[in-house]
């Protein structure tokens, strides 16, 4: 089964906001408690690649498998070559290499743009799935926030995980 990672676009939103639903609903990760509609998440999609962030989608068959983002990790000017991480797969096509395309090319795409820092904040420890995925990646555990969101009743745990890109903290950036 071949993985096609291609630019997101408007033509992906439908896929893209059902993938995104179901985490919503069913599971803690996102922090969000309503679906946002297609309208919002064309928004979202929208503004992310107009700030010039890569957002991708992984393709099976000619199928939305899954989605990944970089975004801003924090807008204050010092953090501009640090980059926060997104990434979902459809539960129909998980286990199947498809998080471990776009994890690769989204890290690729954020080295190409002179990003030094990727940051993955993974909401709760028990998402082994997305802690295991990023450790494959080389990203190491920063720390867990206690109690830091709530949904479905109950408190939630999160997971920082970073990683360096390209040299990292090791050199200036060229555009400093």
């Amino acid at each position: 089964m071949a993985v096609l990672i291609r630019d997101a676009g408007p033509a992906d939103i439908a896929a893209i906001t059902a993938i995104y639903a179901v985490e919503v609903t069913d599971f803690v990760n996102t922090y969000e408690y309503d679906i946002p509609e297609q309208d919002e998440m064309l928004r979202r999609m929208r503004d992310i690649i107009d700030r010039g962030f890569p957002y991708l989608v992984a393709e099976i068959d000619g199928q939305v498998a899954g989605y990944a983002y970089a975004n801003t990790y924090r807008t204050r000017v010092a953090y501009q070559w640090t980059v926060e991480n997104s990434v979902y797969v459809d539960a129909a096509y998980q286990g199947k290499g498809v998080g471990t395309s776009l994890l690769q090319a989204l890290i690729d795409a954020c080295v190409a743009r002179g990003y030094r820092q990727m940051v993955a904040v993974i909401g709760e420890p028990t998402n082994t799935a997305s802690i295991k995925l990023h450790e494959r990646f080389g990203f190491h555990l920063v720390g867990v926030f206690k109690g830091l969101g709530r949904k479905h009743g109950r408190w939630l745990d999160t997971v920082q995980m970073q990683r360096a890109l390209g040299d990292g903290a090791g050199t200036a950036p060229s555009n400093e």
